[in-house]
């Protein structure tokens, strides 16, 4: 007689899993489901209609509607410099994205693992866990972003070598010295995507008195965007709403405009660097001087933000594989650890 094997608990529990990784970013939100991979890339928006305060669609499809509503729906961004800026509307944007990553099961209370930006509040990181117990997670461990930005990106953080992260989200650029599992230097600015989006808008309507919205910004720092001088010049035309006869007005403009416009906010980030390497032991500067940099986030793709940064430090600079998702990435590789997990979970 064949007996069944036997099924440990930990087996068991790992058959009925739907634990979640989730980037809550200021632009985007990104949910991985243990076993399965990355499910969920849609922006952190919500359309809200403030008459009756439903919510009138999430993620992409609310995105569609920015800067297309009547006066009685409102698109809302509920995450501001990567930290909750409306709890209630993130709590609603949170339960939306777990119920789709779970093909909207209401029965499902999963373990759920967050990255947030480093040199959060104790009051910020409250605010997350508590929005993710209100979306009815059983269990919620936070990281730091930039700790599981480096996994993500395959940086050998275990070992006692140093490593160097450099994730530029929407709305923070977080930068960590790592060694042996731990952080040994970490700094998070509210400079990064959101806030170039900001500079090329302002950009525009100074020099031709033309208003844009955020959606056009960013197409405009993806398509010419550049923070080193490109080898063939790149041009766009933009549409927008004159400043001046409040008329709609096209312009041409070209790369090297918009690199003027996205200067300040290089240079904030290169800043940022610099300091990082001031403060890092000396033992592990000479592991960085050999390994390099590593770019994540969109940040990081920014055309020739890597020749630039390499330029100034004088060290090797890449940009990590996928950089757009290595904090899921990084967060999903340690829902299998559970070790690691609680040595990089912050209290």
């Amino acid at each position: 007689m064949n007996l069944p094997k036997k099924i440990s608990f930990r087996s068991l529990v790992g058959l009925f899993s739907r634990d979640l990784a989730i980037d809550l970013g200021t632009a985007n939100t990104l949910v991985h489901v243990a076993g399965v991979g990355v499910v969920i890339d849609e922006p952190s928006i919500v359309a809200i209609n403030t008459k009756n305060k439903n919510v009138l669609a999430v993620g992409a499809e609310a995105k569609e509607m920015v800067g297309r509503t009547p006066g009685n729906i409102v698109a809302v961004r509920p995450m501001r410099d990567g930290v909750i800026a409306d709890f209630q509307v993130t709590e609603r944007m949170l339960t939306y994205f777990i119920q789709k990553a779970h093909n909207r099961k209401l029965l499902v209370h999963p373990r759920v693992v967050i990255g947030v930006p480093s040199r959060t509040t104790p009051v910020e990181r409250r605010a997350v866990t508590d929005a993710a117990f209100q979306a009815d997670a059983s269990e919620v461990y936070l990281v730091e972003q930039a700790m599981v930005a480096a996994i993500g990106a395959g940086l050998p953080i275990t070992e006692p070598s140093g490593s160097m992260i450099v994730d530029i989200g929407g709305g923070t650029t977080d930068t960590a010295v790592i060694s042996l599992s731990g952080i040994v230097y970490s700094s998070s600015i509210r400079t990064a995507g959101n806030a170039m989006d900001e500079a090329v808008i302002a950009y525009l309507k100074d020099k031709y008195n033309l208003y844009i919205g955020e959606r056009t910004a960013e197409r405009v720092k993806i398509e010419i965007g550049s923070a080193h001088p490109n080898d063939k010049p790149l041009t766009m035309e933009i549409k927008g709403r004159s400043r001046i006869e409040g008329m709609p007005r096209m312009a041409k403009i070209n790369d090297t405009e918009i690199r003027e416009a996205l200067s300040n906010c290089v240079d904030v980030i290169v800043h940022a660097i610099h300091e990082a390497l001031e403060k890092t032991p000396p033992e592990l500067s000479a592991d960085i001087s050999d390994r390099g940099i590593v770019l994540s986030g969109g940040g990081g793709l920014l055309r020739g933000l890597d020749l630039h940064i390499r330029e100034k430090t004088g060290l090797p600079v890449s940009v990590a594989g996928e950089p757009l998702a290595a904090v899921v990435k990084g967060t999903g590789k340690i829902l299998d650890n559970l070790d690691l997990l609680q040595q990089i979970a912050i209290d």
